[in-house]
């Protein structure tokens, strides 16, 4: 079973309110103890770019146009009639399933309970393959109530009813990611019970009531009366449950205690990209505007690169490193933008590579073979086959691949056929009005429970957006479906038939790949590499329809996923766990509470680099700030040589750091380590022409 159905970048900064925090040079993303916060500031740019506009893709009618159908269940939903099933989210555990999943929110985790819910602070405990924080209750609260159910949900948050047994509402409680609190609001008087005794304090914003749980203390701040472990609301009032936060003085719990009191209702994201800027604005909104606080994660701050006086609210302990606390309403991070990029460039290769690039393409163009019908493995071969095609003309060898051209466009034709479903049971989507989602047939790996959407439409929407680069007779005739699959990874804006941007969390900066996530460590991801492979296929394909929004919005997801690729899974600092006896260097798997040096398909440490690596598009700053990552990671990853699984991708990434060495590794590497999704003309015209390395 794979990722999702059990399932870059110089410098980076980061503005807290609108303050520059931190910049980012990786590695160097620290997630030990802060340390000292230092007094430097760096930046990008000269200034945030603009609001983007988001792609506004006509979806009523684009779904009208295709054949409807649900190939997959996606179970009982927890969740209030007329919402658009939130699959791929941080919070999707707690929605479907016969029984709700606990989630992280970060720095909290959540967990519905009987009558209510229950909060807790995951502690990470590190292994040799492993950090793992799971949770575990601290607080317990019982509302009396007999269900729950998601009633509304937005970017970073998410607000679940407590219903009493005729299915009213007794109250709401909103959890978001980067908030400490989780806030509850009655709807009708009530009064909850908790299983500790907040017996220090009044309660009040003025004067939190506190209890230690397990070492950690926590704060009740309440409208209502506090009566030990009885808390009595009027309809309206709130009660704020919080962990106290390490290192933080009388001045930050006093703010902590003002913002717990006006708890965070919405959150919404605006992004820009422009002068080699990809910025993100994270707003969180209050009850009644107070700015509330926020928990900024290892990527948003790096180490030492605080401003004085900055984010000196305290820090909390996460899988993910360090937790900062700073002031809100906004977390604002600022990237390098990348651009999405089809090719190597060829052009400038000297005769005798040219020579022997358009020998290896015949060989490569022969070899090609029957495309297979489901949406991974077919979606890669017409990936493999586009990007011959593209290095061919760029070769001037348009003659060597006339008949793959016509081979790839005729298959592209064939599954972006509205209505392929209703004369075929593959080769073809549908759309499933129910999971309100688009499902290729034959699924793969899940995808019919909405796993790994943008790891299969990726390689599809780069194909497209390959082949019809020159061609606009053929993007119009691709694009009623291929507009549609934009649409289900990533819709610009949220619709009665998509959610908006399905798999991408804004707060962590990367996207989650399964679908319900049935597991008590949350949702997870590992192909980091086909995630950003899908937003550089997005904007593809944007190029190619000439849609120059959706190309803004591709830019964004691809410079933003990148940096958090880099920043948790291919270059992360992990001083502060092998200092505990962790044994790697890198990370392949991450979930809500963990992070492993596992993936789901295969135990051999070529998998583990490797998976973060496929396809390598062709992105200048995508990969390899430091040198000697890449060449320690490489080596971990091929004790025995490259003759491995990704031994071809491998190879690509030493040649980012180490061309020599990787011509040499490239020379003696046997067919049959060649991915599906490449060649070995790919191979050697990155080998020949590669793209700049981050930095």
């Amino acid at each position: 079973m794979r990722r999702g159905l059990l399932v870059a970048c110089g410098a980076a900064a980061v503005l807290v309110s609108g303050a520059a925090v931190a910049a980012l040079a990786l590695p160097g993303v620290t997630g030990g103890d802060p340390g000292d916060p230092g007094s430097g500031v760096v930046g990008l740019g000269s200034g945030d770019p603009p609001d983007a506009d988001p792609p506004d893709l006509d979806a009523e009618t684009l779904v009208a146009a295709v054949d409807h159908g649900s190939p997959g269940d996606l179970g009982p939903a927890r969740l209030a009639d007329g919402l658009v099933p939130p699959t791929n989210r941080w919070f999707s555990g707690l929605v479907f399933g016969q029984d709700p999943e606990p989630v992280f929110a970060l720095p909290v985790s959540f967990a519905l309970a009987d009558g209510g819910w229950s909060v807790g602070l995951p502690d990470p405990v590190v292994s040799a393959a492993a950090v793992v924080g799971p949770h575990v209750p601290a607080v317990t609260m019982d509302a009396g109530a007999r269900s729950a159910r998601v009633s509304a949900y937005d970017t970073a948050s998410v607000t679940i009813d407590q219903l009493d047994a005729s299915g009213t509402p007794l109250g709401r409680l909103v959890i978001a990611e980067g908030s400490p609190f989780v806030a509850f609001t009655a709807e009708q008087g009530l009064t909850l019970t908790t299983d500790v005794a907040f017996a220090d304090g009044a309660g009040t914003a003025q004067d939190p009531a506190t209890v230690e749980v397990a070492g950690r203390t926590w704060a009740l701040v309440t409208t209502g009366e506090l009566d030990g472990r009885r808390v009595t609301l009027e309809a309206g009032g709130r009660a704020t449950v919080y962990p106290l936060p390490d290192d933080a003085g009388t001045e930050a719990l006093a703010v902590l205690a003002a913002a717990a009191a006006d708890p965070v209702t919405s959150t919404a994201v605006t992004y820009g990209v422009g002068d080699g800027v990809a910025r993100t604005t994270l707003r969180y909104a209050t009850a009644d505007g107070t700015p509330t606080v926020l928990a900024a994660m290892p990527h948003h701050v790096a180490a030492g690169a605080m401003p004085t006086g900055g984010c000196d609210l305290g820090t909390y302990p996460s899988v993910y490193g360090t937790l900062t606390l700073c002031p809100g309403p906004d977390l604002v991070t600022r990237v390098p933008a990348l651009t999405p990029t089809a090719a190597p460039d060829v052009a400038g290769v000297d005769g005798s590579t040219r020579a022997a690039l358009v020998d290896q393409l015949r060989t490569d163009v022969a070899a090609t073979g029957a495309y297979p019908s489901d949406t991974y493995f077919g979606g890669k071969a017409l990936y493999r086959s586009a990007m011959l095609v593209t290095l061919g003309r760029a070769l001037g060898a348009d003659d060597v691949v006339a008949s793959l051209a016509d081979r790839v466009e005729a298959a592209l034709r064939e599954w972006a056929e509205p209505d392929g479903c209703s004369r075929r049971d593959a080769r073809c989507f549908v759309y499933d009005e129910a999971a309100r989602g688009v499902v290729g047939l034959t699924p793969s790996f899940g995808s019919e429970l909405f796993n790994d959407h943008h790891f299969h439409y990726g390689y599809l929407l780069g194909a497209a957006g390959l082949m019809a680069a020159d061609d606009p007779a053929l993007a119009d005739d691709l694009a009623p479906v291929m507009d549609l699959l934009a649409l289900d990874i990533a819709a610009g804006q949220a619709s009665a038939w998509f959610p908006a941007l399905r798999v991408v969390d804004v707060y962590r900066g990367h996207s989650w790949a399964s679908g319900t996530a049935p597991f008590a460590d949350g949702n997870n991801q590992e192909s980091t590499a086909e995630a950003t492979s899908a937003w550089n296929g997005l904007g593809l394909w944007a190029r190619a329809s000439g849609q120059d929004d959706l190309g803004t919005q591709a830019a964004w997801l691809l410079s933003l996923e990148a940096f958090s690729a880099r920043a948790y899974w291919t270059e992360p600092d992990l001083s502060w766990l092998t200092s505990q006896g962790f044994e790697h260097r890198v990370m392949a798997l991450s979930w809500g509470a963990k992070r492993d040096y596992a993936t789901w398909f295969s135990a051999e440490p070529s998998a583990m680099l490797g998976i973060q690596l496929l396809p390598m598009p062709a992105v200048d700053g995508l990969l390899a700030a430091d040198a000697d990552q890449v060449r320690a990671a490489v080596a971990e990853a091929t004790p025995t040589g490259f003759d491995v699984q990704f031994g071809d991708y491998l190879v690509i990434y030493l040649a980012l750091v180490d061309p020599q060495a990787a011509a040499l590794a490239a020379a003696d590497l046997p067919d049959d380590a060649i991915d599906d999704a490449d060649s070995r003309t790919y191979l050697q015209a990155w080998l020949a022409a590669p793209p700049a390395r981050a930095g």
